[in-house]
């Protein structure tokens, strides 16, 4: 019923991780620690981030084709690194994986550990839409959802609605600290961008705290994540600078992404 996803090249991959090098990670853990200079369990984030269609599993043939690894590659293995430094816990969802109230606690609020711990949702094409649901469940439940990034999001088409894991209503009210959506808007389509068509972009006109559009192909999540968001730092920028200063890694003025 779709046609494939173009598949991500390994040199796109490696791009984003180079461009991630303007960026300093030199800092000191400060507050609470668990005696090895990481943060204690409950300051740790935990940072979802959820493919869309055809991403982490194979959609009506197509795929899968791991485009949302790379926007967690990018945090996981920034240099000096989160993952590495135990500063945060990533992991990596299908859009279907966070449908039912069922798979949520599965997947999602059983690896939480505590309702402090700093929550970040990054969703891509299906996984916009569902992580945009996700963010309100969270916060109705308690949860510290920190940060909401919409990638390009996707789901207002009725047979998508019909054929897919994702509720039938776009989310009206997400709820995060921040949110940031990203708009792929290329200046030629893509057969990536010829599906997010038929499965009909979610366009939102407001409620994001930054909404910026993207010369970026839908298929490519790494592009989207990297766009030039505000002050000149991208929106991987900005989720960077607001993961340190949530584990109490605030930034000096050595770190910055300009």
């Amino acid at each position: 019923m779709f046609s494939p996803f173009p598949k991500r090249p390994t040199t796109m991959a490696q791009g984003w991780q180079n461009n991630m090098r303007e960026f300093d990670p030199r800092y000191e853990v400060s507050g609470s620690t668990t005696g090895t200079g990481a943060p204690a369990e409950s300051q740790k984030v935990i940072a979802f981030f959820i493919g869309g269609a055809g991403d982490k599993e194979s959609y009506y043939g197509a795929g899968p084709y791991h485009n949302i690894e790379v926007p967690k590659t990018i945090l996981d293995n920034w240099e000096g690194g989160l993952k590495s430094k135990d500063l945060y816990i990533s992991y990596d969802l299908g859009y279907y994986q966070i449908h039912n109230d069922s798979d949520i606690k599965k997947f999602v609020i059983d690896v939480i550990p505590t309702k402090s711990n700093p929550v970040y949702i990054v969703g891509h094409s299906l996984g916009g839409w569902n992580g945009a649901h996700l963010s309100r469940k969270l916060v109705d439940a308690g949860y510290n959802v920190q940060m909401l990034v919409t990638l390009d999001p996707v789901g207002k088409g009725f047979l998508v609605e019909l054929f897919s894991a994702i509720p039938f209503h776009p989310e009206t009210t997400p709820k995060a600290k921040f949110w940031i959506n990203v708009h792929a808007t290329p200046a030629t389509s893509d057969s990536s961008d010829d599906v997010a068509d038929f499965g009909v972009r979610w366009v939102i006109p407001s409620g994001p705290d930054i909404n910026v559009d993207s010369n970026t192909h839908h298929a490519d999540a790494g592009g989207l994540f990297n766009t030039t968001a505000g002050d000149g730092k991208s929106v991987a920028g900005m989720m960077y600078m607001s993961i340190r200063s949530n584990t109490n890694g605030a930034p000096t003025n050595a770190d910055s992404d300009e």
